[in-house]
C-alpha cells in the first residue's frame, strides 16, 4: 500500500482510506461480524485511514471500531473523527453544535467509544452557523495542546471558512465529497487547500454506489437504506440518466481493464497527491474490488476519455436532499 500526507502539516496514511459509516447507518442493515472482518481486511492490506463520526448510528460506528481494533497498535493506523451532527431518536438530524464546550464534551464520548486515548484527525462534521469556526476551532486546537487531538480536519466548508480556521490552526486536511458527478470542489475550494497547503480526504468518491457499477435503476430500498428514498441523484427520473453515465464510464473501463468502480476511484485518485480518496466498502467482497484501484494508472488518453464519458456537471440531482444543500462547502 502506498502512502500520501494530509497536507503540510498531518499525517502519512494509506493512499486510500477506509469511511466506516455503512457499517452502522444510511444504507440499511448491516452485519455485524462482516463489518469487523472488513476493517481487518482493511487493515491488513496496508489501509491505515479509517474514518467516522460520533453521529453514525449514534455512537454504534464507534463501539464497532473499538472492537475491531482490539488488540491492533495504536501507532498503526489513524483514527478520523466528525462530530457536531446532533441526532434524535428517529431518522432525521437535528441541526449543528459547534460550541467550544460541546467541541470537548463530544470528544470525551468519543475516545471512551473507541477506547483511546486520542484521535488523530478531529473535524466539525459541518460548520455550526450559529458559532464562529474560530470558536470551534479553537476549542479543538486547545485538545490537540492537551494531546487528546493530533490534527485539526474541517468537513464540507467553503474557502472563506478553510481560511478562518486555517488561521486559527493549521488544518491537516479538509473532508468532501469528490467524484467523477460531484467536481463542485475545483472551482474555488481545492485551489484554495493547495494555496495553504492543506490536503483532502475525498469521501463519496463512487457516490454512495450510484457510480459503482453495482447500482440498477428500480432497486428497490432495502430497510434503513436513505438512497431511493431520500437522495435526489436516486430518484426515478434521475437514476435513469444518472446509470446512463455509469454506462458509458463502463465502456472505458472495460477498454483498461479494470471495473467501474475502480476507475471511479482510480480517478479521484489521480486528481493529486494531495488526496486521498475514501471507500465506504462495507463488505470484503467490496473491499477487495477498492484495494487495486489505487494501482490503476491513468493517463493523459485515459483521462480525457473518462472526460467526454462523464463531463463535469452531467449527473442529474443534487447529492444532498435541499434542505441540506446550504450547509455544503461545495454544493455540486
Amino acid at each position: 500500500m502506498r502512502t500520501r500526507t494530509l497536507g503540510r502539516t498531518g499525517p502519512e496514511v494509506s493512499a486510500l482510506g477506509l469511511g466506516a459509516m455503512g457499517m452502522s447507518d444510511a444504507y440499511g442493515p448491516t452485519d455485524r461480524a462482516e463489518s469487523i472482518a472488513t476493517v481487518h481486511a482493511a487493515l491488513d492490506a496496508g489501509v491505515t485511514l479509517i474514518d467516522t463520526g460520533d453521529f453514525y448510528g449514534m455512537g454504534h460506528n464507534e463501539l464497532l471500531l473499538a472492537q475491531a481494533l482490539r488488540g491492533r497498535r495504536r501507532d498503526s493506523y489513524r483514527l478520523s473523527v466528525k462530530f457536531g451532527m446532533l441526532r434524535g431518536p428517529g431518522p432525521g438530524f437535528g441541526g449543528h453544535d459547534g460550541r467550544p464546550e460541546a467541541v470537548k464534551n463530544f470528544l470525551a464520548y468519543s475516545l471512551t467509544r473507541l477506547g483511546t486515548d486520542y484521535v488523530d484527525v478531529y473535524r466539525p462534521a459541518r460548520l455550526d452557523p450559529a458559532v464562529p469556526i474560530e470558536e470551534t476551532v479553537g476549542a479543538i486546537k486547545e485538545m490537540i495542546d492537551a494531546g487528546h487531538v493530533r490534527h485539526l480536519g474541517l468537513s464540507e466548508v467553503g474557502a472563506a471558512a478553510i481560511r478562518r480556521a486555517h488561521a486559527v490552526h493549521p488544518v491537516a486536511d479538509l473532508q468532501i465529497e469528490y467524484s467523477l458527478i460531484s467536481r463542485g470542489v475545483e472551482d474555488e475550494v481545492l485551489p484554495t487547500l493547495r494555496e495553504l497547503g492543506i490536503g483532502m480526504t475525498a469521501y463519496g468518491v463512487l457516490s454512495r454506489g450510484l457510480i459503482s457499477g453495482h447500482w440498477s435503476a428500480g432497486r428497490g430500498g432495502a430497510p434503513g437504506d436513505s438512497r431511493s428514498a431520500m437522495m435526489p441523484r436516486f430518484a426515478e427520473g434521475n437514476v435513469e440518466h444518472n446509470l446512463s453515465l455509469v454506462d458509458a464510464l463502463r465502456r472505458v473501463a472495460e477498454a483498461k481493464g479494470c471495473t467501474v468502480a475502480q476507475l471511479a476511484i482510480a480517478w479521484v485518485a489521480a486528481q493529486g497527491e494531495d488526496i486521498v480518496p475514501l471507500v465506504g466498502a462495507r463488505t470484503r467482497r467490496r473491499l477487495d474490488e477498492a484495494l487495486p484501484a489505487i494501482d490503476v494508472t491513468l493517463t493523459a488518453d485515459d483521462l480525457a476519455e473518462i472526460e467526454k464519458a462523464v463531463p463535469p456537471g452531467a449527473a442529474r440531482g443534487d447529492r444532498y436532499p435541499q434542505a441540506f444543500m446550504a450547509n455544503l462547502g461545495a454544493g455540486n
